[in-house]
């Protein structure tokens, strides 16, 4: 199997990846600067996957430092162009502690307008933007660390392993409970969310208050035709 590109029905004109390493494009054997930018100015859905670089001979050493200080001191980071497996692709380079990063960036055509996602408009009440707000506070933290933030993939990976050279059956996955009929009940769901994260972080049980009924009025009690009567006796007539 190899690339080709469909010239016609009936001709396909190879391409290998020597012919797309050799491509006559200005990026192809450096890494050529742009622009600078902040580094907030970029829509992180934007920023792809991050390679560190390293300066290719004791020639090299300096301007990488200086571009290093430069880019730590401006709180910039410099937008570039850079061949990669037959592409010219736009990067962005910051600083990761005393070294540079070079990330991957997506073109403009490559990104999916998120417009056709967005949901209809539905109506919250405060209680569950309230109950929202208390979850993300429960939840949260200084930094990544922590059980919540390791891979158990490799874990996960052993326990089949081991079960197939026991010769038992592969674990299951656990399921999720599913609300019946599908229906979800927004509080609900964030009140059980908010207690899960207390317990968690060592809280106890939570006290999960439950969201005020709208109070119904009663209709008003009927009047019975009564005559009013005082504790005085009736006079006897003679």
């Amino acid at each position: 199997m190899g690339k080709g590109y469909e010239l016609s029905r009936d001709t396909i004109i190879p391409v290998s990846d020597d012919g797309l390493a050799d491509m006559p494009l200005p990026t192809a054997r450096a890494i050529e600067i742009v622009a600078f930018v902040p580094y907030e100015s970029i829509d992180p859905i934007r920023i792809g996957e991050g390679y560190y670089l390293e300066a290719a001979s004791p020639v090299a050493s300096k301007p990488y430092v200086l571009i290093r200080q430069a880019l730590e001191r401006s709180s910039k980071a410099a937008v570039a162009k850079f061949a990669w497996h037959g592409r010219e692709r736009l990067g962005l380079l910051r600083v990761r502690e005393d070294a540079i990063v070079l990330h991957a960036m997506r073109w403009d055509d490559e990104i999916r307008n998120p417009a056709e996602l967005v949901p209809d408009p539905v109506e919250l009440s405060e209680e569950e933007i309230a109950g929202a707000l208390e979850l993300m506070d429960r939840m949260a933290v200084d930094d990544l660390e922590g059980p919540e933030f390791v891979d158990h993939c490799t874990e996960a990976l052993e326990q089949v392993i081991e079960a197939k050279q026991e010769g038992h059956a592969p674990p299951e996955i656990p399921e999720r409970e599913a609300l019946a009929g599908g229906v979800v009940d927004l509080m609900a769901a964030l009140e059980e969310s908010v207690q899960k994260a207390r317990v968690t972080r060592g809280e106890g049980e939570a006290d999960v208050h439950e969201t005020p009924k709208k109070r119904t009025s009663k209709a008003p009690a009927k009047k019975t035709a009564a005559k009013k009567t005082t504790g005085r006796k009736p006079k006897r007539s003679a």
